[in-house]
């Protein structure tokens, strides 16, 4: 097994990327993590959850995890050809692809109507009970998303500029969440959606616009995790 941390730092810099340029790519996948957590997977102090490494994958183009991150890949068809044998191996290939025969079938996708609760109570300005009322609509549309539980509507300006005001946003329901994801909370008597932070720092619920404190979660706290933010 080859050390995490060191592979990750090894494809960033072969990329010619900073930690703090990765972390504001993980944006990209709606992962918000400082560069201090990227300096920390890539030192051992700690480890990327599931989510956050799959999207370091995809980033760096890390496609063969096997081979990258614990050794030779028994199913990698390569594995015992010299690069004159893998440069054939690929010349076929690409005359495979030219003659049009063994082509993958084109997959047109359906658009699925999906029918959800969206509740008329928007976060922040709740104190979550709202979930089990029926205080709330029906929603029909092809772009909710399949892992969607309910909508609920964002008040307030604490995370923008990925988030606004009045926003509708999709849950997928959870009572776990990772350190780094966006969710929607109760605490102490609201509900709220901000960013998770659970780490070596300590517990919080961080707002992405700059001007709002992070609200710390204490054993004292009254506090649930409702569900998952989804893109």
């Amino acid at each position: 097994m080859k050390d995490l941390g060191k592979t990750i730092a090894g494809h960033r810099k072969a990329y010619k990327l900073t930690q703090c340029q990765l972390a504001k790519k993980l944006t990209e996948y709606d992962i918000y993590v400082k560069p201090n957590s990227v300096s920390s997977w890539e030192s051992g102090i700690s480890l990327p959850s599931s989510r956050q490494f799959l999207a370091i994958c995809e980033i760096l183009n890390i496609y063969d995890i096997y081979t990258e991150f614990i050794g030779t890949n028994p199913d990698n068809p390569f594995r015992n050809l010299n690069k004159e044998g893998v440069d054939k191996v690929m010349e076929y290939t690409r005359l495979l692809e030219k003659s049009g025969d063994y082509r993958i079938a084109e997959i047109i996708p359906l658009h699925v109507i999906r029918e959800r609760k969206v509740y008329y109570t928007a976060v922040s300005a709740g104190n979550g009970s709202f979930l089990d009322g029926e205080d709330y609509e029906m929603y029909s549309s092809a772009d909710i998303p399949e892992k969607a539980d309910f909508g609920v509507h964002i008040s307030g300006d604490s995370m923008e500029p990925v988030y606004h005001d009045r926003e509708l946003i999709w849950i997928e329901q959870t009572e776990q969440l990772e350190d780094g994801e966006i969710g929607i909370f109760y605490l102490d008597g609201n509900a709220y959606v901000k960013q998770f932070q659970n780490n070596r720092k300590g517990a919080y619920l961080v707002s992405l616009n700059k001007a709002y404190e992070p609200m710390p979660i204490t054993e004292s706290s009254s506090f649930k995790i409702f569900g998952r933010v989804l893109s």
